[in-house]
């Protein structure tokens, strides 16, 4: 039989092992838990992960601008079915992974989303380059600019229709 003090270095060095052991279990379980937090992430953007149907939200775009026109247009009666139509069809869009660029006047202009049609003239310089007018909605796939939005653009010193003469000459 074996004397308990005997035992004592052994004890030691199996609970030097198991603490090692410990260790590296909670190093795999870290790594575990920032993988599986990375494909959460990944699974909140479906849209990113499955690929963005440009076309599609090409053709939702185009019904989406259709029925704000409509609205616009039509009677009294009419016009609360159009805005509804609008906005379930942006609605839609922003599903996909799309977004609806209606800047509104103030906003300074961002040529990666905002196309200047015409230009207004304006003494206030703190109005310089910043949108006087939303003519026509653009979208947005993902970083992409599909349809740039047609703005009005305030410029000082500079008179109306002086861009648009310069760029047919």
């Amino acid at each position: 039989m074996t004397s308990p003090e005997g035992d004592v270095p052994e004890r030691i060095d199996g609970l030097a092992q198991l603490g090692e052991q410990v260790s590296d279990l909670a190093l795999v379980v870290a790594r575990q838990t920032r993988t599986i937090e990375r494909l959460v992430d990944a699974a909140k953007t479906p849209a990113a992960a499955a690929g963005v149907d440009s076309a599609l939200l090409v053709d939702l775009f185009a019904l989406h601008t259709d029925a704000a026109t409509c609205a616009v247009s039509a009677s009294e009666a009419d016009r609360p079915a159009f805005e509804l139509l609008r906005a379930g069809l942006e609605r839609l869009i922003v599903g996909r992974g799309g977004a609806v660029v209606a800047p509104p006047a103030g906003t300074d202009f961002d040529a990666r989303t905002m196309e200047a049609v015409d230009v207004h003239p304006t003494d206030d310089t703190s109005a310089d380059r910043t949108v006087a007018e939303l003519l026509r909605p653009g979208l947005v796939v993902g970083e992409r600019s599909v349809r740039p939005a047609a703005v009005v653009v305030f410029r000082s010193g500079q008179s109306s229709g002086d861009s648009v003469r310069q760029r047919n000459s």
